[in-house]
């Protein structure tokens, strides 16, 4: 019997318990915290939350000296989705331990509830208004402010959302079962929804004021209440950001695009200057978070990576192979973003991993492509006759899914197109690790990938990893179907060989190691709740015997943008300081393991391993070479009829995971959506960023 089936069959007691207590969190964490924040939201607009719940509430929180006004909205809006991002952490630990490389399927039912009272909420405020409270003016007057009003509130609401996306280490998307690569189409709906309603809300005043002749608004900043200016300051950046969106832009000036994004800083003062502290812990929640995720990323980055060595494809494609601590955990399809200070400082760009964590537990590989200009000068660097010894890399990452759910197929079909090859290249390598060294019963892969050039077919090279000499691919079922649209022959010309450059050491050049060590969900649960209870106490503290004796002991308000301001210096020094006391522990802690790393050698100089369809005629040296070389069958001018393909498959459950072109993606969806075949489970491999 194999290790998966022994696994069903008999589990132990304390699987049994961890899996327990993970349903328990994740059932107490969706069901009873999310839900009753989104009940609340739902109920904001309707006269039961404005004249019953919101007085209530505030009524005992406000009563303290130390949180003031902001107390309330503390304890409703932000302190619930924190304590989902702590619960998170817990699951995700927790999963880490089972370590059984088993996927455990979800349900995916859903319960439908309506509410006749959740109707239409945002009508309620108009219900109010009518030309017996308005006499001296027209109705449709107060009635458009009203409007714009509600417009801003439904605005922060998608604002509220808009921060979870792009929190690349988010314990809140890997509770719910999503990654920030695969949810960054969220964040881009809600961009264009949020700036939508942002401009309309501003539009809308400024009608309401020029009709009332109250235009001198536009300039006002008030010590008390909203600051009109701070909101229009606000909306600019935010517009500029909007206009770089535009796909064009984004595609032909991706530079503009990626610099102009930077102004969400200026977005975010300006816009806790505009609302106040008080109305900003709607949407505090998911900022907190990305900014814990945000500082984490810069402390990684200020680490010189060590690169060991790249190998050098024809089809203008590298491969980087930098050292990494054994430490290092990471599952197929994860990506990780790669900065070249000697290229721009500014840069990050996401590429996927194809190396396995396990098989290769000293080096992390990752493949790029030469299309833009950043990818193409790194190439021209890497590839030229006489490259540099030395190139300075750093890393931030890997990111990726917190499980994966292969093994439960009996066939695996991945279609890829070009370079969407590289997250199945991952794949690969988890099943041959796991075939291999674990002995498990493993689906059948079945790789359709299709290229344009001959020269591209030496992608298929890198599924053999260049560093593990110990793969048996006897134990994987692998049939490989490349095909090549744009040739009708090999191409034979003198084009470069493969070949394998080697990197020297630099004594301050460091592995790639997680950022917050092993136990890493539970430091960054350790950085939420610590950092949120050092912004209450610092918070509390200047508000009881600061901000509390000018409001109550003297004529004067304290004024709202003061303390907005007080509240954003707080947050920000709770979060830098909780964070790098946890990533300088686990420095000194990983610094022996890592010094061991980089005294070390590394992996002896191997002469340029020889490529499988490049001059193939040469008699293969390696037997898992010959293997995959057997594996694999060429077509040549001519496309891949998939819908053949894919039917043609056996098996009860057959997973079909599509990654490349939106075209060649959307195709294999149509295909297996068709209802023609019950037994297909279609996946988009899809990276965004």
């Amino acid at each position: 019997m194999d290790a998966v089936q022994i696994v069903k069959s008999s589990p132990s007691p304390s699987h049994d318990g961890i899996r327990i207590v993970r349903g328990a969190i994740r059932l107490f964490a969706v069901f009873v915290v999310f839900l009753g924040t989104l009940c609340i939201w739902f109920m904001m607009p309707t006269n039961t939350f404005k004249q019953t719940w919101r007085p209530q509430i505030r009524r005992k929180a406000n009563s303290s000296t130390f949180l003031g006004s902001a107390g309330a909205n503390l304890l409703v809006y932000t302190f619930p989705i924190l304590f989902i991002a702590v619960l998170g952490c817990v699951y995700l630990h927790l999963g880490n331990q089972l370590n059984d490389r088993k996927m455990e399927s979800r349900s995916n039912d859903r319960k439908k509830k309506r509410s006749a009272v959740w109707k239409q909420p945002i009508l309620n405020s108009f219900a109010k208004i009518s030309a017996a409270r308005h006499p001296n003016e027209q109705i449709w007057k107060p009635k458009l402010e009203s409007a714009a009003l509600m417009l801003g509130l439904v605005g922060n609401i998608c604002l509220a959302f808009l921060f979870f996306p792009v929190a690349r280490g988010s314990s809140v998307l890997a509770l719910f079962g999503l990654t920030s690569e695969g949810s960054i189409k969220y964040h881009i709906w809600l961009g264009h929804i949020g700036m939508t309603l942002f401009t309309a809300h501003g539009l809308c005043y400024i009608i309401y004021w020029a009709a009332t002749n109250q235009i001198s608004q536009m300039i006002r900043w008030d010590k008390i209440g909203v600051s009109n200016l701070a909101g229009e300051l606000s909306l600019l950046p935010g517009l500029i950001m909007w206009a770089t969106t535009i796909p064009r832009i984004r595609r032909q000036m991706f530079e503009l695009f990626f610099y102009t994004h930077y102004l969400y800083i200026l977005f975010m003062i300006f816009f806790i200057l505009h609302v106040g502290i008080t109305y900003t812990c709607i949407m505090l929640p998911g900022f907190y978070l990305f900014l814990v995720d945000r500082f984490l990323r810069f402390l990684q980055s200020q680490t010189r990576v060590r690169l060991v060595s790249a190998r050098v494809l024809p089809g203008e494609t590298i491969e980087l192979n930098l050292a990494k601590s054994p430490g290092l955990k990471y599952n197929p399809t994860s990506i990780m973003f790669i900065n070249v200070p000697s290229i721009s400082k500014m840069q990050w760009h996401p590429f996927t991993i194809t190396s396995n964590s396990s098989l290769e537990p000293e080096t992390i590989s990752t493949v790029v492509k030469s299309e833009g200009s950043w990818t193409k000068k790194l190439c021209q660097m890497v590839s030229s006759p006489f490259p540099t010894d030395q190139i300075g890399v750093a890393v931030e990452g890997p990111y990726g899914p917190a499980s994966t759910q292969f093994l439960r197929h009996d066939t695996l079909v991945m279609v890829s197109g070009g370079s969407g090859i590289t997250p199945f290249i991952s794949i690969i390598r988890e099943l041959l690790l796991l075939s291999t060294s674990f002995k498990c019963k493993v689906p059948n892969v079945i790789l359709i990938c299709a290229f344009k050039n001959s020269l591209d077919l030496t992608m298929l090279d890198l599924i053999l990893p260049m560093f593990s000499t110990s793969i048996d691919m006897s134990n994987l079922n692998l049939q490989i179907q490349a095909y090549v649209t744009r040739e009708t022959e090999p191409k034979t010309d003198g084009s470069k060989p493969v070949q394998s450059i080697w990197f020297k050491t630099n004594a301050t050049d460091a592995p790639v190691s997680p950022i917050l060590g092993t136990n890493n969900w539970l430091w960054l649960a350790f950085i939420i709740t610590s950092s949120f209870i050092m912004f209450l106490i610092l918070i509390g503290i200047i508000t009881r015997y600061y901000i509390y004796p000018i409001d109550h002991n003297s004529n004067k308000i304290f004024p709202y943008s003061i303390r907005a301001v007080l509240n954003m210096l707080v947050i920000c020094v709770a979060i830098a300081s909780t964070a790098s006391g946890v990533v300088l522990w686990n420095k000194k802690k990983n610094a022996t393991e890592n010094k061991q790393i980089q005294n070390m050698e590394g992996p002896s100089p191997m002469g340029t391993p020889q490529s499988l369809f490049y001059n193939a005629g040469r008699e293969l040296e390696s037997l898992p070479q010959q293997s995959l070389a057997q594996a694999t069958n060429v077509h040549y001018g001519e496309r891949p009829d998939l819908k053949k393909l894919i039917f043609e498959c056996n098996g009860s459950s057959i997973g079909v995971l599509a990654s490349g072109p939106k075209t060649l993606r959307h195709e294999v969806a149509t295909i297996c959506s068709s209802g023609l075949a019950e037994n297909l489970h279609f996946e988009s491999i899809n990276f965004s960023w």
